[in-house]
């Protein structure tokens, strides 16, 4: 048994990720890569801690869900939406809570109607709507993370992008739930009704708008909330999944977890909130799945799945460097397009991370520099006449903490003077070469 496991580790670590699908047929390349894919999400969620982070938004949300849908009826009364499509939208969100939902559909909407706007004051607002961005902030830094994006929006697109989505979100969303209700009333669509067997056809397509309408939310939240740039393809793969997960995972709760007399047996009069932190613990936790499964489609090929696929060696770290100051330097000199990160990942081919630690290393050794603006784009520090080729590879080659290692732990008189060695020969190499020369193409190294 433990040598079947650790072949199927094996295969699944390595052998998988080496098997050549252009000699195989359609079918078995595409099992090929579902299984690469299913695998990569695996481990992306261990990796993540996507249950954690579901946790914490499942906390966030009970913090901000009052104020969030108090806030979201005061814009839509003044759009002039009627604000009773609140009720049948928690109704419809809250139905595989069975009784218990209705029940916390009625808390919901009198904690809502009991708040007062005029009274709050100035900084009663600033809170109220503090409370209700800080869930949208917290969905951003979540699947910003899985998509390994260490830097976030500028504080003026935060505000910018947030405000978007708290004034036209909550209006688009209702609107849309308010043309579905109304879909079948309308005289037209009962004419239509009539004609059979399109009639039975157009039914059966007004049952999917629903469920459309939700791989598109999910899509939409996969495409506009990273900050960076997702494809359409991945977006609405991973929107597809989730969609249908969470309209499954729905029907499964209202069947199992909703209808158990066990919960309330055992915590009495907070039954309901227990099923509801449960219920927005799975909803956040296939959010989070979706986002993963939509991160591994666009990178799958050049993922670093635990170090055994892709290996990033020192070679690699220098000539990446070298690329990467050659870019920069090639569109500054020619007056060309600036490079963003995207950009810089797109031309390489390799995985965000492994870009993303090339560049910091390059910024902390003050030979480029990130604009300030959305998307940032990348500077050389300095005139490319003074930045020379030894401190690129410098940059590449150290950082604090290995130099903390050399002079602390790995120093012995009969190896130092050998590593002393080949750093004076990479030296002499490159001489005075600048990054001007590697731009020109005026680089001769010297033997």
């Amino acid at each position: 048994m433990a040598e079947l496991i650790k072949k199927i580790n094996e295969f699944l670590t390595r052998d998988l990720w080496h098997l050549d699908t252009g000699s195989l047929n359609r079918f078995r390349a595409w099992l090929v890569y579902f299984l690469k894919l299913i695998y990569a999400t695996v481990k992306g969620y261990t990796e993540n801690e996507l249950a954690l982070r579901a946790m914490s938004l499942v906390y966030t949300t009970l913090l901000s869900i009052v104020p969030l849908l108090a806030f979201s009826v005061s814009i839509l009364k003044a759009f002039g939406v009627v604000d009773n499509q609140l009720e049948p939208f928690l109704a419809n969100f809250l139905e595989p809570l069975g009784d218990k939902g209705d029940e916390l559909t009625n808390q919901i909407l009198g904690f809502i109607d009991r708040i007062n706007f005029g009274v709050l004051g100035f900084v009663g607002l600033l809170m109220l709507i503090y409370t209700s961005v800080s869930l949208i902030m917290k969905i951003e830094d979540s699947i910003n993370h899985i998509w390994t994006v260490r830097k976030g929006r500028s504080l003026v697109r935060r505000f910018s992008d947030y405000i978007s989505i708290l004034l036209i979100g909550p209006v688009l969303m209702f609107s849309a739930i308010g043309l579905t209700a109304s879909f079948e009333n309308n005289a037209v669509v009962k004419e239509v009704l009539s004609i059979q067997p399109l009639g039975s056809l157009v039914l059966f397509a007004a049952k999917l708008i629903p469920y459309i309408f939700v791989f598109l939310v999910f899509s939409f939240i996969y495409m506009v909330i990273p900050n960076t740039k997702v494809k359409f393809k991945s977006a609405f793969i991973g929107g597809a999944i989730a969609g249908i997960a969470w309209q499954t995972t729905g029907w499964v709760f209202a069947l199992s977890v909703a209808k158990s007399t066990k919960y309330a047996a055992i915590y009495s009069s907070l039954a309901v909130l227990i099923l509801f932190m449960i219920w927005l613990y799975v909803n956040w936790l296939i959010l989070l799945i979706g986002a993963q499964i939509a991160y591994c489609h666009q990178n799958l090929r050049t993922l670093d799945l635990g170090r055994t696929i892709f290996k990033i060696s020192g070679k690699v770290k220098e000539k990446m460097a070298f690329l990467i100051m050659y870019l920069i330097g090639y569109n500054f000199y020619h007056n060309k397009e600036k490079w963003t990160f995207d950009s810089v990942v797109k031309e390489l081919g390799l995985p965000q991370e492994a870009v993303d630690t090339a560049i910091t290393e390059l910024k902390e050794k003050k030979l480029i520099l990130e604009t300030g603006e959305d998307p940032a784009y990348y500077l050389p520090a300095k005139a490319l006449e003074v930045i020379t080729l030894n401190e690129i590879i410098e940059a590449a080659r150290s950082n604090n903490e290995t130099q903390l290692l050399e002079n602390r732990y790995l120093t012995k008189p009969e190896i130092d003077h050998i590593t002393e060695d080949v750093d004076d020969a990479i030296s002499r190499a490159l001489d005075n070469l600048t990054l001007k020369d590697l731009v020109l193409n005026k680089t001769e190294v010297k033997h």
